[in-house]
């Protein structure tokens, strides 16, 4: 799939961004950046937690926007925040969709744990849409995390790396799988013109 398609949003994962918005920066916080992103039909509402589609890419990557120019310097820590909470979201409410019923990731050595939950991100966000093209890779140093087709920043132009929700939600993962504070950069992303948006999650040093 291209960057030019705008494949929809489900409304599980709208749901999920909402309520975890909400619990970062509070009511009167989401309903100012729904605003601010020409989503007012979302206000006092929560979509239904299923898969039919609920919005477009390029407008759930305007959400994002609207935060980061709503909280100035700050937008960034705030989304990733969001990303952190989404994960705990997914946690409560999505558990068998990430693929985590009945797995013991402690019998498990520390890097196959962080392989298996960014696994089961991104199979859950395929499972959502078949379309979005996601995977996970490992390298010497690190596992990397790559998605073809990128909400958080669909239709975006930025000098340096926007996925800022993504980075929170990756960090919390890993952390979740280990027990372990891991680091998340991403090197490259489609809104300063990278053919795909490009995470490196390594273990943080001490």
């Amino acid at each position: 799939m291209s960057q030019h398609d705008d494949p929809m949003i489900v409304n599980a994962l709208v749901r999920q961004a909402l309520v975890s918005i909400q619990e970062v920066i509070g009511e009167n916080g989401l309903k100012a950046v729904l605003r601010s992103a020409g989503l007012e039909q979302f206000i006092n509402y929560l979509p239904p937690d299923d898969l039919n589609p609920a919005i477009k890419s390029s407008d759930y990557a305007q959400l994002n926007a609207a935060i980061e120019t709503f909280y100035g310097r700050g937008g960034r820590g705030v989304l990733r925040r969001i990303g952190k909470a989404s994960f705990q979201y997914a946690l409560r409410e999505q558990a068998a969709l990430l693929g985590l019923a009945g797995v013991a990731l402690k019998l498990l050595p520390q890097k196959q744990r962080v392989r298996f939950i960014l696994n089961g991100m991104a199979n859950a966000l395929k499972k959502s849409n078949p379309q979005l093209d996601v995977g996970v890779e490992e390298t010497d140093d690190c596992l990397v995390y790559t998605t073809y087709t990128c909400a958080v920043c669909y239709g975006r132009q930025s000098q340096g790396p926007v996925c800022h929700l993504y980075v929170g939600s990756l960090g919390e993962a890993a952390h979740w799988a280990t027990g372990v504070d891991y680091d998340v950069v991403e090197t490259h992303c489609i809104a300063k013109g990278d053919p795909y948006c490009r995470f490196e999650v390594k273990e943080a040093p001490e």
